[in-house]
């Protein structure tokens, strides 16, 4: 005999970033922005368009309320991050100079130059690249 199993949620419980991980998230991005050597205006076209008076409350360590689309460039940044630390280390010069390097997969473009377009997926191709890359998927 059939038996009808347990439904589940169409949305399932899914843990929101609490206040206090989006500003340590906001913290760590604007450290990795200052290794990267961003210019002012590369960091708040990174951020989604966010103002230079805000940015640079950031950079005094003064973050504010971050909303969903910014932490989701946060954790995309990061995640950017995380997959340079495993494919070069501690080697800094390539950590860091990675960014802004021609790279044949973005047709000769740089990674920066490919996130500076602004789109949510633009972002979301880099960070698909380097777990590739990386042998994630």
């Amino acid at each position: 005999m059939l038996q009808e199993l347990q439904r589940t949620a169409s949305a399932p419980d899914v843990r929101h970033l609490t206040d206090e991980e989006a500003r340590a998230s906001a913290r760590a991005v604007t450290n990795l922005f200052r290794h990267w050597e961003l210019s002012d205006d590369e960091a708040c076209d990174l951020l989604g368009g966010i103002s230079s008076r805000t940015w640079a409350r950031w950079k005094a360590g003064e973050i504010g309320r971050i909303d969903r689309d910014l932490a989701t460039r946060l954790s995309l940044f990061l995640g950017i991050h995380k997959a340079l630390r495993y494919m070069f280390g501690h080697d800094a010069p390539r950590l860091y100079g990675w960014i802004r390097r021609e790279n044949a997969a973005f047709g000769g473009d740089s990674a920066l130059n490919v996130v500076r377009r602004g789109q949510l997926m633009d972002l979301y191709r880099v960070r698909q690249y380097l777990d590739a890359e990386r042998g994630g998927w």
